[in-house]
């Protein structure tokens, strides 16, 4: 996989992001088109679930102002803050590019992810 890049796009506005290269990254790509109800947590991310889960990598617990993240198996997470999570951590996604303080509102939001040619 060699940056593998998606566009997640929502009434607020769109960012793109790059995949890192791992199982995790690898096993989001087949499952998109995806549209997921995404809600607001602790005022520093936008949280929703897949329709599957992913592979178990290694995690980290700092994440950084347009971290995309996983916190469960299948608990997609767009951080539009930095801050540190609880053990075990979170597995990093990728990172976001573009303006991912589009998320930074409170209340739910749609947003559909899309694998960018």
């Amino acid at each position: 996989m060699a940056h593998e890049r998606i566009r997640i796009t929502s009434a607020w506005g769109e960012v793109t992001a790059e995949l890192n290269d791992h199982a995790a990254g690898r096993a989001l790509l087949p499952m998109l088109p995806l549209t997921i109800e995404m809600r607001d947590h602790l005022r520093q991310e936008k949280t929703g679930n897949l329709p599957g889960s992913l592979p178990e990598v290694e995690r980290q617990r700092d994440f950084a102002r347009g971290t995309l993240g996983l916190w469960g198996p299948d608990h997609f997470v767009i951080y539009y803050r930095g801050g540190r999570v609880p053990s075990p951590g979170i597995i990093e996604l990728g990172r976001l590019t573009g303006d991912v303080g589009i998320f930074d509102r409170p209340g739910p939001v749609e947003v559909r992810t899309e694998r960018l040619p």
